[in-house]
């Protein structure tokens, strides 16, 4: 292939203002007797490497100059640093695209470029041993670029994580990676791989063959010029004859191509195409010519990189990345770490936040004065440990000292010297004062101290501790080790170092940090409010449970609104209704339907009975029939049944006469319309971090982009005629103070009127 050929044309796609000159972004240097080329992927505008425009230009240069050679016997492709490659493509050139044909066209220009490296390559029909050294993160195109080569080399430490995670950004490797992959361990592991956007360390990677070598990072370039020079022969994973039985049988293919579907759709409600597309090209990739394949692929890219869905999900992606830098200051630099932490509470939350500690990395101490609750904690830690252990998830030696960090205390001896402490007690205020004061006293002055408070204003809860200015609200959500986000609160003493050291220690342990005003509810728990109770008021409508749950998981919900009650907990989600409602007045006013519940103490899932009922209490009916049905599946129901003592209040309509358009909008209209009060207050710096609360703290429908970005979709002038369509229906306009939550929140109508988003 002739390298005067230029795939890349500067005038098709984007460059950054910052590209520069042509051949500056991969540095070549020719080893073993100028026998082995080996190219340098080393972009100097920019501090992480992506394959962006100028980088791919640069790479198809230096090709170039490697096909004019006829010495060369090895080519290897590899990072700056054995641990820095490639962080995959340039997400912001992909937002750059305004038409699913230049979207086609640059994933095309990324598959002949890596086409021509694949080439060189004796798989590839050349005379080169191709080989590729990463390290570090390989995700997404840089996956694909070592794909290309005949041989993957990847540094056997803890950040290195190979994969395609494409799907989670609503898109699907669109430079060769659904034609290689399946080629490279199969169609079976390529569809795990690919649809659930998996990122695999060195070991997985090496096993499923997803990787020839692995290696540690200081070996990487001498094992990576072995293999290139021939020195040491590659060692393929076999397949055998059944797995290629399988890639090349349309009936086997078919059969696994219905369940991966049936799947897919399962696990999304069919409101994402990225999966499904990458599914068919997977599936048919290796009874289909490569360049017919690729050509397929890039379309689908093409199609998908401009659907709202993939705008919705890069804009999260986007905004989780900005959130990294909020444990920064102004030039870059990281917070100080903390080098001892301490939880106090070895409740539900403290235990599985004391964990999390321990897990990640920090010695931690955990004081509680009941003993069976600390034994409780320790063995749930335990678990956790040993499940990590067993998948593999976790070394030996890294488990052990993970569970040798984790120390328990009745008292709060050894407490001071540790500089980070973080209460989990009960949401009372004159509680957390008197827990708080006592431990204040054994630290030093410096030492920061954060409350997991979700109901409690920070600000008052500082007032208590002497030097209040170090006291930072760390809201962490049920389930600790599962659950994405952490608000980090903001009081208005609340120093901004302190901020950015909490909102660093987030980070380090996996969390996704936002940083909110000291409001009530923060953001989560203010916008989930009207949504749950104005579930409830439709129950009282004639809705029944089950038809809410559905509708709410129709519309892209994790969850129906009922189920979630009933995890979270009638008390807890009444004590915070209660909370709301004296902090906002009226559009919060809690309805009374589900006290009957709590007054019984029928609390949801950790009673047996709550809205629905659970465990021994669900089972069906005993009796011949009972056991048939039980047998054969007959009279099964979706679900947990409802629990028979939630009934409506006297007098309520026994069927709700609304269409399934208008119960949702009643569902999900106040959080819209909350949510946009609680961004003009400034709760949250911007409307992107409003939404990445409400995606990874309660689970709004990610492809949707959040509550706001949903806002914008509709149109403000939509969201203002259905809201008030909600407030004119006789079941609200007769309810009180409560239907003032379809009151218009001012931003809206302004905006509306401006013809401006929410931004």
């Amino acid at each position: 292939m002739s390298s005067a050929k230029v795939i890349v044309d500067p005038a098709r796609f984007p460059m950054p203002d910052n590209a520069p000159e042509k051949g500056a972004c991969v540095r070549i240097e020719w080893l073993e007797e100028d026998r082995v080329a080996r190219l340098i992927l080393d972009p100097p505008h920019r501090k992480q490497t992506v394959f962006d425009a100028p980088l791919l230009r640069d790479l198809e240069l230096a090709i170039g100059q490697v096909e004019e050679r006829q010495d060369l016997v090895g080519l290897v492709l590899t990072g700056r640093k054995p641990l820095h490659f490639c962080y995959g493509a340039d997400i912001k050139s992909f937002e750059q695209l305004e038409s699913a044909v230049q979207a086609t066209e640059l994933a095309r220009a990324g598959q002949l470029v890596f086409q021509r490296l694949h080439k060189l390559g004796k798989l590839g029909g050349g005379a080169l041993n191709t080989v590729a050294a990463v390290g570090g993160p390989v995700p997404g195109g840089a996956c694909e670029a070592s794909l290309s080569c005949d041989t993957i080399v990847l540094a056997d430490h803890p950040s290195s994580r190979i994969g395609l995670p494409e799907v989670k950004l609503g898109i699907l490797p669109g430079w060769g990676g659904c034609q290689r992959l399946p080629r490279r361990i199969g169609v079976p592991a390529a569809l795990d791989a690919i649809l659930n956007g998996k990122l695999y360390d060195a070991r997985r990677a090496k096993r499923l063959g997803f990787v020839d070598r692995t290696t540690p990072p200081e070996y990487l370039e001498r094992i990576a010029l072995d293999l290139a020079t021939g020195r040491e022969k590659p060692r393929r994973k076999e397949r055998g004859m059944a797995a290629w039985s399988v890639d090349k049988n349309p009936l086997a293919l078919e059969l696994i191509a219905t369940k991966a579907r049936s799947t897919v759709i399962s696990a999304t409600g069919g409101h994402y195409p990225a999966p499904l597309r990458a599914l068919e090209l997977v599936v048919a990739a290796t009874r289909t010519d490569m360049d017919e394949g690729l050509i397929n692929e890039a379309e689908a890219l093409g199609a998908l990189a401009v659907s709202k869905e993939s705008r919705a999900l890069v804009s999260i992606f986007q905004s989780s990345e900005e959130a990294k830098k909020l444990g920064t200051d102004d030039k870059g630099k990281a917070a100080p770490g903390f080098q001892r932490t301490a939880v106090v509470g070895a409740g539900v939350m403290g235990g599985g936040i004391a964990s999390l500690l321990a897990t990640k990395g920090h010695p931690a101490r955990l004081a509680d004065l009941s003993r069976s609750q600390l034994d409780d904690a320790v063995r749930d830690h335990q678990v956790g440990i040993a499940k990590r252990r067993k998948r593999r998830r976790m070394a030996d030696n890294e488990a052990d000292a993970a569970l040798d960090r984790l120390e328990v205390s009745q008292t709060s001896e050894g407490f001071g010297g540790c500089d980070f402490l973080i209460e989990a007690v009960s949401e009372v205020l004159g509680v957390k004062h008197k827990v708080l004061g006592h431990y204040a006293a054994q630290l030093e002055d410096s030492a920061v101290i954060a409350t997991n408070t979700s109901s409690l204003s920070v600000d008052d809860i500082a007032s208590g501790v002497p030097h209040p200015e170090r006291v930072v609200g760390m809201h962490f959500f049920n389930p600790v080790a599962k659950m994405p986000l952490v608000e980090v609160v903001r009081g208005k003493r609340s120093d901004d170092g302190a901020v950015r050291r909490v909102a660093q220690l987030a980070l380090k342990l996996g969390k996704t940090p936002v940083i909110v005003s000291d409001s009530a509810g923060f953001v989560v728990n203010r916008l989930l409010g009207p949504y749950l109770d104005e579930c409830v008021r439709l129950f009282e409508s004639g809705c029944s449970p089950a038809e809410l749950d559905r509708l709410a998981k129709g519309f892209g919900m994790p969850m129906g609104p009922f189920v979630l009650l009933d995890q979270v907990g009638l008390d807890i989600a009444a004590h915070t209704a209660t909370s709301l409602h004296e902090a906002f007045g009226g559009r919060m006013e809690p309805s009374g339907t589900l006290g009957s519940l709590v007054e019984a103490g029928e609390l949801g899932n950790k009673t047996g009975a709550g809205i629905f009922l659970y465990g021994k209490q669900a089972a069906p009916g005993g009796g011949l029939l009972g056991k048939l049905g039980k047998r054969f599946g007959f009279g099964k129901q979706e679900g947990p049944p409802l629990n028979p003592r939630l009934q409506r209040p006297a007098g309520s309509a026994p069927v709700s006469p609304l269409s399934d358009e208008e119960k949702v909008d009643r569902m999900i209209l106040p959080m819209v319309n909350e949510a946009a009060r609680a961004l003009e207050e400034g709760v949250t710096g911007s409307a992107a971090e409003l939404d990445l609360a409400t995606v990874f703290g309660m689970g709004f429908a990610p492809f949707r982009g959040g509550v706001l970005s949903y806002a914008n979709h509709l149109g403000l002038r939509e969201v203002l005629r259905r809201l008030q369509r909600c407030a004119r229906h006789p079941d609200v306009e007769g309810r009180g103070e409560s239907a003032a939550r379809f009151e218009p929140a001012p931003l809206l109508t302004r905006l509306a009127d401006e013809g401006k988003l929410l931004t």
